[in-house]
């Protein structure tokens, strides 16, 4: 009986070549698996479009999959699968920007591989024109790490070299997030590993940087950050520039961007700019469609920036997935629909882009028509963008819900705590905010400490006024 992989091979000796890839770096390097499963899914729809002859009118990988269901060469089913394996490949690009901790990102890679998988066996008769075949699924195995790690010591293979340093640069990444969100527990593991893989992963980029035009980028951002604890921001910016000018598109986005804002080495040329932006985004780099958007945004160009901002949300870009929501409610470059605006805002807060969040969870607890419904997902929303974005607004949000019981229960414990870490944070004007809340508060735990003689809600509401008790000077 065939194994899964042989299985795919049968189906399309191409995509079985990305299928094993994917698979054997499943547990070591998840970030790249799930990279090849994009590769899979883009190789998939010019499989599909061969036997219509269809001749796509965008690299974007969105469009391609628009354009099958388009011409019903695909179904709903199969159409909502490659989304979801293009959506699961870009989150593999920059996972810490999803809030990814490296378990959930394993966990991705193995559940996008089985979706990847069980979409062969769907299309498998139609696609390869014969009787699909009994196969068993190999559980993934550690040989793909142990093996680029023997490759990238023993053979200083340049490309083991470099995958080892992504690896190693996506854990810190991950690590460096999730320090973010702990900011003020006192945790010092989390930043001496964190700081441990950077350093690491700056050793590999060098090693690889002189023959791997990737490895060379990766070297010049390291350099610019400091992960090897010392920074050389001059000599980082001239590393990716020589990496764009070798047509790396990662490179060309970054170079772009210095040349849209300014940079040590690089002053603002808008031309300049543009001219790198555009070549990346023809790469299907996602923060250079971004970034080609803002550019012409910048220049009052609107209906170009709505083109390329679009495009990027697309692309799954969850920035650009927020902007292009703003500009849908606002009808800059494009007509103006609230409909869409509110998909798009729903999209980017689904894949943590905080002001996308506070802006979804604002919408939920300020509907009238909500009223007496679930809002788990709103609170959920801004839990995470207290942790992530340390927000003031969103602790003022969530400690008035607790308060006047929106969530459909009252915890003032809960929303003095959010008050008071949002008065520690303020500004001036958010003070203005917190300030009359504040008092509002103290007088309502006040007013039912009077009359109360549950000796759990004099627990609770001891511990409140506690928090609200008014800081020494």
């Amino acid at each position: 009986m065939l194994n899964d992989i042989e299985f795919v091979n049968l189906f399309s000796a191409e995509l079985g070549e990305d299928y094993r890839k994917a698979k054997s770096y499943v547990k070591d390097v998840p970030t790249q698996a799930l990279l090849h499963v994009r590769s899979f899914s883009h190789k998939l729809t010019s499989l599909l479009a061969e036997p219509k002859k269809i001749r796509f009118e965008s690299p974007n990988l969105y469009d391609r999959i628009e354009q099958l269901n388009q011409h019903r060469l695909i179904n709903v089913k199969t159409t909502r699968a490659l989304h979801k394996l293009r959506a699961d490949g870009n989150r593999g690009a920059h996972p810490e920007k999803y809030h990814l901790t490296p378990e959930q990102l394993q966990q991705l890679s193995e559940r996008s591989i089985k979706q990847l998988l069980s979409l062969v066996e769907s299309l498998f008769v139609s696609v390869s024109k014969q009787d699909k075949p009994e196969y068993y699924f190999e559980d993934f195995d550690s040989l793909a790490g142990r093996d680029l790690c023997y490759r990238a010591v023993m053979d200083r293979d340049p490309e083991s070299q470099y995958l080892v340093g992504m690896s190693l640069k996506t854990r810190a990444l991950m690590q460096r997030e999730q320090e973010h969100a702990l900011q003020g527990s006192g945790d010092e593991a989390v930043e001496e590993r964190s700081t441990a893989s950077l350093k690491q992963a700056s050793y590999w980029f060098a090693q690889a940087s002189i023959k791997d035009l990737n490895a060379l980028f990766e070297h010049g951002v390291s350099l610019i950050h400091g992960y090897s604890g010392e920074t050389d921001v001059i000599a980082g910016e001239l590393a990716i520039a020589k990496a764009a000018e070798a047509g790396i598109a990662n490179a060309m986005a970054l170079l772009g961007y210095f040349y849209l804002v300014g940079s040590e080495q690089f002053e603002a040329d808008s031309s300049l700019a543009q001219q790198y932006l555009s070549e990346a985004a023809k790469l299907e780099q996602s923060e250079a469609m971004a970034n080609l958007g803002v550019l012409y945004y910048q220049q009052g160009e609107l209906e170009s920036a709505y083109k390329y901002i679009h495009r990027a949300a697309q692309a799954g870009f969850p920035h650009a997935q927020y902007h292009l929501a703003l500009m849908l409610a606002r009808g800059e470059g494009c007509e103006q629909d609230s409909i869409k605006s509110a998909y798009w805002m729903a999209e980017a807060a689904e894949q943590g882009q905080v002001d996308a969040m506070f802006s979804c969870a604002q919408g939920m607890l300020h509907d009238d028509s909500a009223i007496g419904q679930d809002l788990s997902q709103a609170e959920a929303y801004l839990r995470e963008v207290i942790k992530y974005g340390h927000s003031v607004p969103a602790m003022i949000e969530l400690s008035i819900a607790l308060a006047d019981g929106i969530l459909g229960r009252i915890d003032v414990v809960s929303a003095a705590a959010l008050l008071k870490m949002a008065r520690e944070r303020a500004n001036q004007t958010e003070l203005d905010v917190i300030l009359p809340l504040w008092s509002s508060l103290a007088q309502q735990v006040d007013a039912v400490l009077a009359v109360t003689n549950s000796k759990q809600e004099l627990l609770s509401l001891n511990k409140a006024a506690e928090l609200l008790s008014e800081p020494e000077d």
